[in-house]
């Protein structure tokens, strides 16, 4: 990516959806002043600062240099390298910041990647010992050495909470038993693997785990699924298996709480999946009309769990619709 832009001295104005996302009835922010946003990659930075400033907060975006969007451009923002923290540390306390949100994709670093000012210089055996460990680990650690800056770490969740999944079947499309059984599987092996720090997705058709998400992401888990498909590795029919996906017990949810849009309905559908689901009010959703138009389209079903009981929540158990 091309160096950055300067940083920006004025706030535009809030950007496409501002509108539709203060019409969905989210209640107040959890503090006051401006709202820190660190921004990684995708879209959600961006409806995490729509949804702030829909309820008259001011935001501010600190945008990581090769993951942010440059589209995030239109909100008063800087530019900064992900081992940078002394920066946004003092540039956040000088604009009055005491509530900082982290969200957006990440992949994880290489430590020597990471451009360490002289405030991370200072740290570095204690961030190295970070490194030595999975994502949880290493994202707890981060949120640590950010409360020790002076800032209060909130939930995407907690500044926005208009834009967490809904519970139930969000589109025109049902599971059937069968998928409903898969669904609460899924969730039953997501609680089991998650003391171990392994990932927040599985994949379930006809009670089989066919895959399970590890270091390499949601995206990269569904088209290792596609290949097994195409090879023959995995033979399914059409349309079947269900995608689940929740964070992992004992996960702190102000950090990585899992995100669903239409691109992940788009590579569901693109592997012949038959469904999705998610743990309701356990992920962010910036747009649910949107994301129900493009599941109801390629004939997916999208469901927000309850948390132990999917089987209850998600339909009526009737077959068919998919």
């Amino acid at each position: 990516m091309s160096e950055p832009p300067r940083p920006a001295t004025e706030a535009p104005a809030a950007g496409p959806g501002a509108g539709e996302h203060a019409a969905r009835g989210r209640k107040g922010p959890t503090g006051q002043g401006p709202l820190g946003i660190v921004a990684g990659s995708g879209a959600f930075p961006g409806a995490v600062a729509d949804a702030a400033i829909a309820e008259g907060r001011e935001v501010i975006l600190f945008l990581i240099q090769g993951f942010a969007d440059p589209a995030l451009e239109r909100y008063e923002h800087v530019w900064f390298r992900l081992g940078s923290l002394g920066k946004v540390a003092a540039m956040g306390r000088a604009r009055g910041i005491r509530d900082l949100v982290m969200v957006g994709g990440l992949t994880r670093p290489r430590l020597r990647d990471l451009g360490f000012d002289l405030t991370m210089l200072r740290l570095l055996p204690r961030i190295a010992r970070l490194f030595r460990g999975g994502d949880n680990h290493l994202l707890s650690g981060v949120l640590q050495l950010v409360q020790e800056q002076g800032f209060h770490l909130v939930g995407a969740h907690e500044a926005a909470p208009g834009l967490l999944l809904p519970e139930g079947v969000l589109g025109s499309c049902r599971p059937s038993e069968a998928e409903q059984a898969d669904m609460a599987k899924g969730l039953a092996v997501i609680r089991t693997l998650g003391p171990f720090d392994v990932g927040q997705a599985v994949i379930v058709a006809d009670g089989w785990v066919v895959a399970v998400e590890a270091a390499e992401g949601t995206d990269q888990m569904l088209a290792r699924f596609g290949e097994m498909r195409r090879s023959g590795r995995v033979r399914l029919e059409r349309r079947q298996g269900v995608l689940v996906k929740a964070p992992k017990p004992g996960q702190d949810r102000r950090i990585d709480l899992p995100s669903l849009g239409p691109h992940t309905v788009q590579r569901a559908a693109e592997v012949g999946l038959a469904g999705i689901a998610f743990e309701a009010r356990g992920a962010i959703v910036p747009d649910v009309e949107t994301l129900v138009r493009a599941a109801d389209a390629a004939g997916l079903f999208v469901v927000g769990m309850a948390p132990g009981a999917a089987r209850r929540q998600a339909g009526t158990g009737t077959d068919g619709g998919n």
